[in-house]
């Protein structure tokens, strides 16, 4: 009898949404595996339940944007050294990265050069369709595949000459109870009294800072065209009680849900959002909500953006919420900083809280990217990514 060596996969991730992302890769690969599987790497709380302890907390190297990086760049450098060399010392049939460009690659370049036969796999594609696409041409050097979660994505990496990618859909697609709701959940917008507006200033504590006043105006905006309505903002439990001193003096104050089961109930009865420019656009239009997206930059990555763009080759982006860049165009309106004016964004979604022609024009498109998302196969993501990652660790 011959027994099987197992599996043994490196795991690298850089933030919460990656730990998601890990914990069912995870799972999905002890289901498909033909031997068993050792995992080992970084991840946080969802990973370690699939037996997975990290090397070091999440939260040393869980940081966003231009600002926050620089400020906590030697603990990221340390921690970068640390885990390629627990890679290396692992000896793993496969290493793969997701996501946080900033942390991940910095260690896929490390072991690429200490192992260079290691196959190294990165789930999520950064946003090289964006801005600075020549990072495509340099990652084909230390990665040999990427997992997208948008379906245009392997034809922008071909096309920039980076590393090979096959599409494995997002996450949410394959979660449809989430977003889908149940009959009578939510009612035909001409019905509902009052029909129930999302308010999503954003999970982050800079993004609050930047939006969560700017939506208490633009509440009163709408209120002040004569609109009835009904405010709900699902908020995650550390931010709860900033957010219920801050919303407390607004003249329209909105009900307050924590936790993702409130969220995703909140999402299913909604009939209209205003939404800070993140994956929660998307969210919103696989659950068929029609949206107007804003965001205000903090100021150190507004200067940053307009030097880019006047850069050659640099940006390449005329949308910013992530329906609408897979949609190739503009289904929900967009305001961006310093065009954030209240009743402007008020202007913008009044049409949204009635059965309108604009209404309708985002349905329809949500509807279109539905099918654009969909995996040929029918097969979750999370099994088509694991179907990548056992192919290449045994090859």
């Amino acid at each position: 009898m011959i027994e099987h060596r197992p599996l043994r996969v490196a795991i690298v991730v850089g933030e919460e949404s990656g730990d998601q992302l890990g914990a069912r890769l995870m799972a999905a690969l002890k289901r498909l595996s033909a031997r068993p599987v050792e995992f080992f790497g970084v991840g946080g709380d969802r990973m370690a339940g699939e037996g997975m302890p990290s090397l070091f907390p999440l939260h040393d190297i869980a940081v966003m944007g231009f600002g926050p990086v620089v400020k906590r760049l030697p603990v990221i450098q340390l921690r970068t050294a640390e885990t390629a060399g627990a890679v290396i010392a692992g000896q793993p049939d496969v290493l793969v990265i997701i996501d946080s460009p900033d942390f991940t690659h910095r260690v896929a370049r490390d072991v690429r050069a200490a192992l260079p036969n290691l196959p190294v796999i990165d789930y999520v594609c950064p946003s090289v369709w964006a801005w600075r696409p020549k990072r495509a041409l340099r990652m084909a050097a230390y990665i040999d595949h990427v997992l997208t979660l948008l379906p245009f994505e392997p034809a922008v990496l071909a096309r920039l000459k980076g590393p090979e990618a096959t599409y494995v859909g997002h996450p949410l697609i394959d979660r449809p109870e989430l977003l889908t709701p149940s009959p009578g959940e939510r009612l035909p917008v001409d019905q509902a009294r009052p029909p129930k507006l999302l308010v999503l200033p954003g999970s982050r504590s800079g993004e609050i800072d930047r939006m969560l006043a700017l939506y208490g105006r633009v509440l009163e905006a709408l209120a002040a065209r004569g609109l009835a309505f009904e405010p709900v903002l699902p908020a995650v439990e550390r931010l709860r009680g900033r957010i219920e001193r801050e919303t407390a003096a607004w003249a329209v104050r909105p009900t307050i849900v924590i936790g993702e089961v409130e969220k995703w109930a909140a999402f299913r009865s909604a009939h209209a959002a205003l939404a800070t420019s993140g994956t929660v656009t998307l969210e919103l239009a696989l659950a068929g909500v029609p949206s107007v997206i804003a965001y205000a930059r903090d100021p150190l990555f507004r200067l940053i953006s307009e030097v880019a763009r006047r850069i050659p080759g640099l940006v390449n982006l005329s949308m910013f919420g992530l329906a609408n860049i897979i949609l190739g165009e503009k289904a929900s309106p967009e305001f961006l900083d310093p065009d954030l004016a209240p009743d402007r964004l008020a202007g913008a979604l009044a049409p949204l809280l009635a059965d309108t022609p604009a209404r309708a024009a985002q349905l329809a498109a949500f509807a279109r990217l539905q099918d654009m998302m969909a995996l040929p196969h029918g097969r979750p993501a999370a099994e088509t990514a694991a179907g990548v990652v056992l192919r290449l660790a045994d090859r």
